[in-house]
């Protein structure tokens, strides 16, 4: 699952945005649910298309990963008869949604305070959680975290995986990161001896693990940790940092309210965990995503 953009430039996340009078506004909440049922679609805009386990298309056309599964069940709940998704640049989401040009953003997007602050956009609530884990080959001479101290460690640049590889070289506990333009690319230049560890979240190296059988991780799951300016506000967050939802313009609270109860729904009724086992992503802390959750 591929967002890990988390922390876009803010010229980014506010690119498109538009001052709404309050006619407008009270327009918008009246409308985009209705309107979306009247054209009998619902658009998701993605940038994911060919990750694997998020999204990927077959010759035939048809969408297979966890986006596509949760967006036809999700439809399908809100009692909408089709589905389409509209790929895209990661830069265009959040710009493109606030335009119209699609209903929502199904594409891995991790929730934050920050986000929501300045773009003005809304989430649902989490269906997925990620966190880092720092991987190696079968075969390295590295068997602890503790041995990468003069390590050089592969990202992929602009995600979280990359501010935690390089908050591991901030640490003392690695020597350097170079950061990749894809997720495919860190793995194959470990297999090629540039580099000596990779820093991905566990859904990229499930994914990977087609490609390059011979993968070991080492440590405990590193969580995403909030930027120090934001720190006191996720803290008081309902979501757990790392988490992704769907992304909902901010004038559109009937649209996220019925999402909401969907994706409730799917929780509760076990759809979400097993679109999960289907991708095998799924373990215990995926039911426990809401700060007042408890793992039993």
């Amino acid at each position: 699952m591929k967002n890990r953009y988390l922390f876009l430039p803010l010229v980014l996340l506010l690119a498109g945005s538009v001052a709404l009078t309050p006619m407008v506004c009270a327009s918008a909440q009246a409308e985009c649910l209705d309107d979306i049922r009247k054209a009998g679609v619902l658009t998701a805009g993605n940038a994911l298309l060919g990750a694997h386990p998020s999204l990927w298309q077959e010759k035939d056309g048809t969408y297979h990963g966890i986006d596509a599964d949760l967006l036809q069940e999700l439809t399908k709940r809100l009692g909408i008869p089709h589905w389409q998704f509209i790929i895209t640049e990661w830069t265009t989401l959040v710009p493109g949604l606030k335009v119209g040009r699609w209903d929502i953003v199904l594409s891995d997007q991790t929730i934050t305070e920050e986000r929501m602050f300045y773009a003005h956009i809304a989430y649902s609530h989490p269906y997925f959680m990620l966190y880092d884990r720092i991987i190696v080959l079968g075969n390295s001479p590295f068997h602890s975290v503790a041995d990468l101290k003069n390590a050089t460690l592969g990202s992929v640049l602009g995600t979280t995986d990359s501010l935690t590889a390089h908050s591991l070289v901030d640490k003392g506990l690695a020597a350097k990161v170079s950061d990749f333009n894809t997720f495919g690319d860190p793995f194959v230049a470990l297999k090629n001896g540039q580099i000596d560890a990779i820093v991905v979240d566990q859904a990229t190296l499930q994914s990977q693990k087609e490609h390059f059988a011979d993968l070991r991780t080492l440590g405990p799951p590193i969580f995403y940790d909030a930027k120090p300016a934001w720190k006191e506000a996720q803290a008081k967050a309902p979501y757990k940092l790392g988490s992704e939802g769907i992304v909902v313009r901010g004038n559109c609270p009937r649209l996220l309210d019925e999402i909401n109860r969907a994706m409730d729904s799917m929780k509760q009724d076990g759809t979400i965990r097993t679109i999960l086992k289907r991708y095998h992503v799924w373990e215990e802390l995926e039911d426990h995503l809401t700060q007042n959750e408890q793992a039993e």
